[in-house]
């Protein structure tokens, strides 16, 4: 019988709800709320998930959330992310988006009550915070970022009805000491905790907090916190001894603290350091006591020495994971002896250490067979020989970013281009000695590559573009400052690219309509372009881009002096999936600011 449905009456509701929870998608499991007034029940019961921005009124927001989805297990709230709101019936949406920013947030909230003041109220309150501990009993990780009018009353109130938490992100809160000891007492099951900006805490609550969940904590954040000191981190590694990562990023840590840490948390995986007073001796306790170490991050040391890395590369063999930011007195012998004993080394950063050159990485080339991503960023002193070492030994690199390495040229890329034929990813950026010949060698033999930037390096042109768009299927080019390239160049990769998805052309002064017509007639899948500073492209061009790339989602055509207001209006009209156009204020038409006001931005909104 037309119009009869057989399928859904004999499924269970089990059987629907466990589908929906597998769809992919908010917006699919929304379509598959308005099917029916059943699918409808059962896709509240399966939503597990909720997330909410900025907006006005937080915590009525959060009330009716907790009441329409009684399942949920994960709450994120981002005061910082600027979302649309829906308003009351009867009443325009407000034009201007702005009023939603967090940085003209104003606290109107009260905290007896849901009354009409609170529906102006623009931060989330401790009775919002109320809501979700009686709304959602099952709750297991909940993100509070930049909520600044939170109280101890409001995290109490949570750490009381919602001890399954397993996962508690406090970034940007000014909550006390309070508050986190009442988490420590009530939730025992608690994994990670990020005390990221946290100011209004102390020694004493990361104390009580350690005290009362020690053994269920693995993850530790810790940053800006100045009240923290190494008495916290001594009852971490006395409370904690299950401790798998932790980040920290303070002036007010010394050597104590750290080497407390490693001592009683022997089960440590990760850690990523930022603290200016911790010495050698902090590493030395890491490569004495923290033998399952995978990953460790030091940013902006100026006390370590190479002694600190042979001390890691002795004591931590399962080491795969390596960034070294800004320590200036780190040099090869450091980098050496990370290569010679750390061979299960997969991820390498240098970043900044000016003291570590070419005989460093050459010793990662020769250990390091396993390295898949390798990051040189300001290294004035690695030359081409260390590159190619890594091409010879590293069979297994799938990155690589190059950024202001300014010894390192086309021999080396050929050298990685011939040995790493898995790459799928290169990054180089103001790299000024590499030219054709190494991108040329880039495309004819690593098939695999799928995302490619060269920024500023002025010696690639088309050749280079060519032999990529013959060679490789790229997904993502940026191509922005290479004033070689032409028309001859973007239509190579239009045409060998179908797939491009994202596309950086920026200040092309060579790049002209016909590039845009080739692009728009072989790349349907392009969503993002960005056109800045591109001085011979006009709406004509813009015009046949957009139509047949009917998915383009973002499009920079800022110093575009060729680009009018028609051809703004061209974007927003042709393009349905569009989201963001940034463009100078004075091309953007009154009509085009009505139809798509919120979709427009501006780079100088004042000029």
């Amino acid at each position: 019988m037309k119009g009869y449905d057989q399928i859904n009456p004999a499924m269970p509701d089990e059987l629907i709800v466990e589908i929906f929870r597998r769809l992919d998608s908010k917006s699919s499991s929304d379509a598959c709320s308005l099917v029916c007034r059943r699918w409808l029940r059962l896709e509240r019961l399966s939503r597990e998930t909720i997330r909410i921005g900025a907006s006005r009124s937080p915590d009525v927001q959060v009330n009716l959330l907790a009441k329409r989805f009684v399942n949920v297990r994960n709450v994120y709230i981002d005061e910082q992310l600027s979302v649309s709101i829906p308003v009351k019936l009867g009443k325009r949406r407000h034009s201007d988006r702005s009023k939603n920013s967090p940085r003209k947030l104003k606290f109107k909230t009260g905290k007896n009550g849901y009354g009409d003041n609170d529906l102006e109220s623009s931060c989330l309150s401790d009775a919002g915070l109320n809501a979700i501990a009686e709304g959602f009993a099952h709750l297991e990780k909940l993100s509070l970022i930049w909520c600044s009018n939170l109280t101890n009353v409001g995290l109490k109130s949570i750490a009381e009805k919602c001890r399954s938490l397993k996962s508690l992100d406090l970034r940007g809160c000014y909550v006390g000491d309070l508050g986190l000891a009442a988490v420590g007492e009530c939730c025992r099951q608690l994994e990670d905790l990020n005390l990221r900006f946290c100011e209004g805490l102390t020694d004493n609550g990361l104390r009580d907090l350690s005290a009362g969940c020690g053994n269920s904590l693995k993850s530790i954040g810790i940053a800006a916190c100045a009240r923290i000191t190494d008495i916290a981190l001594q009852a971490v590694g006395s409370h904690c001894r299950y401790l798998e990562a932790l980040s920290l990023d303070s002036e007010f840590m010394h050597n104590n603290g750290v080497v407390a840490v490693a001592r009683g948390c022997p089960s440590l995986k990760v850690l990523k350091l930022q603290c200016i007073n911790v010495t050698d001796e902090a590493l030395f306790a890491v490569g004495t006591f923290c033998s399952s170490l995978e990953l460790l991050a030091l940013y902006s040391f100026q006390r370590f020495t190479d002694q600190s890395l042979c001390a890691v590369a002795k004591g931590c063999k399962r080491l795969k994971n390596l960034t070294i930011s800004d320590c200036y007195f780190l040099g090869d012998k450091g980098l050496e002896a990370i290569a010679t004993g750390c061979s299960e080394l997969t991820h390498l950063e240098v970043n900044g250490c000016h003291n570590i050159g070419t005989s460093g990485l050459e010793s990662v080339g020769k250990s390091c067979m396993r390295l898949s991503e390798l990051a040189l960023l300001y290294c004035q002193k690695i030359g081409n020989y260390a590159l190619s070492e890594v091409g010879r030994g590293c069979k297994y690199l799938q990155a690589l970013h190059l950024v202001d390495c300014s010894n390192i040229g086309d021999d080396a890329i050929c050298s990685v281009a011939g040995g790493c034929r898995n790459l799928k990813k290169l990054h180089i950026r103001r790299c000024y000695e590499v030219g054709n010949k190494g991108i040329v060698a880039v495309g004819e033999n690593c098939k695999f590559l799928t995302d490619l930037s060269i920024w500023f390096c002025d010696k690639v042109g088309d050749e280079a573009l060519i032999a990529v768009g013959q060679g490789c299927s790229l997904l993502h080019l940026n191509v922005s400052g290479c004033h070689q390239i032409t028309d001859d160049g973007i239509t190579a990769i239009a045409r060998g690219c179908p797939q491009l998805s994202y596309l950086d052309m920026s200040v092309l002064q060579n790049a002209s309509d016909m590039a845009l017509a080739e692009l728009g007639d072989n790349c349907p899948l392009l969503k993002d372009i960005v056109l800045s500073h591109c001085l011979q492209i006009t709406d004509v061009g813009l015009a046949h881009l957009v139509k047949k790339c009917s998915m383009l989602e973002s499009c920079h055509i800022v110093y575009c002096p060729n680009i009018t207001s028609a051809g703004v209006a061209t974007i927003i009209s042709s393009c349905a999936n569009i989201k963001k156009v940034l463009v100078e204020k004075w091309k953007v038409s009154e009509r085009t600011k009505r139809r798509a006001g919120s979709i427009i931005s501006y780079l100088c909104v004042n000029l």
